[in-house]
């Protein structure tokens, strides 16, 4: 068993009830849920006009092999009514692959470490609440020391 941690967002329609039942489809399709965040509202990233969005992160503790992760969290987006029609843009549900144990993937359709995760406080500020000192593999820091910057983006926990 490894453990993988995955953010969720949702910035459409009932939002709280996308996170829960992404984290019931992952408990049912990935693995167990270690720990969850608290659920923090952000402001769109990448494209400002959206709405808000819900987001969280879990550690996951999972048997699977990276790559089947992947498959498994792109059907639960689009059992939720994910549709990728634009980049950034609003979305039922999006289920990230921050880091998968402390492995380095680059393929063209699976990057792990998320690569821009130590630019984002909305997926460094709920990382921080559950794996503070947790080491980013390729930056060689941990959480608390990557979430020590300067962002205008307003992430509030709920």
């Amino acid at each position: 068993m490894v453990d993988v941690f995955l953010l969720l967002g949702s910035n459409l329609g009932n939002r709280q009830l996308f996170l829960n039942e992404a984290c019931t489809g992952i408990v049912l399709q990935v693995g167990r849920i270690v720990k969850r965040s608290s659920v923090y509202e952000t402001q769109s990233w990448g494209k400002t006009d959206e709405p808000d969005y819900l987001n969280q992160v879990l550690q996951v503790s999972t048997a699977l092999k990276p790559r089947e992760v992947l498959e498994r969290i792109l059907a639960i987006e689009k059992s939720l009514g994910r549709e990728r029609l634009e980049k950034w843009g609003s979305r039922t549900i999006d289920i990230d692959i921050l880091f998968y144990d402390n492995e380095v993937i680059n393929q063209p359709d699976l990057v792990i470490p998320h690569p821009h995760l130590h630019q984002r406080k909305f997926v460094l500020e709920p990382l921080a609440e559950i794996a503070p000192q947790y080491i980013h593999p390729v930056l060689n820091k941990n959480i608390l020391q990557l979430n020590n910057f300067k962002d205008s983006l307003i992430v509030k926990k709920l």
